[in-house]
C-alpha cells in the first residue's frame, strides 16, 4: 500500500470516528483532513434561510454565539406553530449537528428536503453530515447547492473538503481558491488550501502560508497544530515537535509526527 493510500485511509478513519490520532487533542473543523470535520465540516455558513423570519434569525444568532441549545429552544417553538417552516427546520438541523446529534439533524434536513427538494440550506446540512461517511455523495450535494448559489463560500470550502477526502487534491485546491475569491476573509478555506497543498507535495508552500497565521499572538492551538502537520510533511519534524511541545507529552508528539508523516505523498 503506497503512502497516498495510507494517508487517505488515515483521514477517513479520523473523519468516521470524529477523533484525531491522539484523543487528547481536539483539533477542529478548519484542519480539514485531520478532523472530522469538517464539519465542518465543516462550517456553519449561510443556509438559505429567509432574512424575513425574525424568530429564525434569533435562533441563528444564538447558534453563531455558540449556544445551539438556545437555538433548539427557539426553533422548536417555531416548528410547533409552523411545522413546514423550512428555515426553522434547517436551523434545527444545524444546531443538532453542532451538538453531535447527527441522526436527528439528518431527520430535520430530510423533512425540509421533502417539503422543498433542492432547498440549499437543507442540502448543505445533509452534505456536511455525508462528509463523514460518503464524501462522494457530499460532493454531489455541494455541487447542487452551487448550481443555485455559485458564490456560496461555505459550500465551496466544503466541496474542497469532499474532494480532498477522495484524494482529488487539485480539484480541492480549485474549490478553496473559489471560496476565497467569494470571501477573502474566510480563514478556514485558506487553512484548508494550505493543508491540501501539503498533501499534494507542496508542503513548503503550505508552511509559508500557515506560518503567519499560526505565529500570530492570538492564534489558536488548532492553527499551531495545522502548521506542525505541514512542517512534518515538509520533513522538518524537529520544528513540528517544538510547536507541539507546548500542548502534548513526548509520547503524544511522537504519535502525532508518525501520523503526519504518513500523509506525505
Amino acid at each position: 500500500m503506497n503512502a497516498s493510500v495510507i494517508g487517505r485511509n488515515f483521514i477517513k478513519q479520523m473523519v468516521a470516528s470524529n477523533t484525531t490520532v491522539y484523543r487528547v487533542i481536539k483539533m477542529q473543523r478548519s484542519l480539514l483532513l485531520f478532523l472530522a470535520l469538517l464539519s465542518a465540516c465543516a462550517d456553519q455558513g449561510p443556509s438559505g434561510f429567509s432574512s424575513a423570519q425574525p424568530g429564525v434569525n434569533v435562533a441563528r444568532a444564538a447558534l453563531a454565539a455558540g449556544s445551539p441549545e438556545m437555538t433548539l429552544t427557539v426553533v422548536n417553538g417555531i416548528l410547533e406553530r409552523e411545522p413546514r417552516n423550512l428555515a426553522a427546520l434547517v436551523a434545527q438541523g444545524d444546531a443538532l449537528s453542532v451538538l453531535g446529534r447527527s441522526d436527528e439533524a439528518g431527520i430535520s434536513y430530510a423533512k425540509a428536503l421533502a417539503l422543498n427538494p433542492g432547498f440549499p440550506g437543507a442540502e448543505m446540512g445533509m452534505a456536511r453530515l455525508q462528509l463523514r461517511t460518503d464524501p462522494a455523495r457530499a460532493q454531489l450535494l455541494f455541487l447542487d447547492v452551487l448550481q443555485q448559489e455559485p458564490r456560496n463560500a461555505p459550500a465551496l470550502n466544503n466541496l474542497g473538503i469532499a474532494y480532498d477526502l477522495q484524494g482529488n487534491h487539485s480539484a480541492a485546491q480549485g474549490a478553496y481558491r473559489q471560496a476565497l475569491a467569494a470571501d477573502p476573509s474566510m480563514r478556514a478555506a485558506e487553512v484548508n488550501l494550505a493543508l491540501s497543498l501539503a498533501l499534494s507535495g507542496e508542503a513548503v508552500t503550505a508552511v509559508r502560508m500557515l506560518t503567519p497565521m499560526a505565529m500570530d499572538a492570538n492564534a489558536s492551538q488548532r492553527l499551531r497544530h495545522d502548521l506542525a502537520a505541514a512542517l512534518a510533511m515538509a520533513g522538518d519534524k524537529a520544528a513540528a515537535a517544538r510547536l507541539l511541545s507546548g500542548d502534548l507529552t513526548s509520547e503524544q508528539i511522537e504519535r502525532a509526527l508518525l501520523a503526519y508523516g504518513s500523509l506525505r505523498p
